[in-house]
C-alpha cells in the first residue's frame, strides 16, 4: 500500500471498535491517519485473521499513540483495529518494546 497522505486517507476503513476507542480516548482520525503514514512497525502479527496485522507506535502533537492494523490485500484496504496511548508501565521508555 502507498504511504502517501491523500491515499491512505482514501484507503483507510475503520473497526467499530476503534472508532469507539478513539471516542473514548479522544484520538482524531488524523492522528492515524499520521501515525500510518510516518510511523514506526513495532510488531508484526502474520498470523492474525482474518488479515495479517502489525503495531504501529507514532506521536501525534506529543502524544504518543500506537494504532494495530491490517491490510486487506485483495481490496487494498487497511483496517485499523484499534488505538491507544501506550501505558509507560507495559512498555519500556521509548514505548516501542513490551515490558517483561
Amino acid at each position: 500500500m502507498e504511504h502517501d497522505e491523500e491515499s491512505i486517507i482514501k484507503n483507510t476503513r475503520f473497526r467499530a471498535h476503534a472508532l469507539q476507542r478513539m471516542f473514548q480516548r479522544r484520538i482524531q482520525k488524523d492522528a492515524v491517519y499520521q501515525i500510518l503514514v510516518s510511523g514506526e512497525v513495532l510488531e508484526e502479527y502474520p498470523d492474525d485473521l482474518p488479515y495479517p496485522s502489525r503495531l504501529i507506535m507514532g506521536w501525534h502533537e506529543g502524544r504518543p499513540l500506537h494504532v494495530v492494523a491490517a491490510f486487506d490485500s485483495a481490496e487494498r484496504k487497511e483496517i485499523v483495529i484499534t488505538v491507544y496511548e501506550p501505558d509507560p508501565n507495559k512498555w519500556d521508555l521509548g514505548l516501542r518494546r513490551r515490558r517483561r
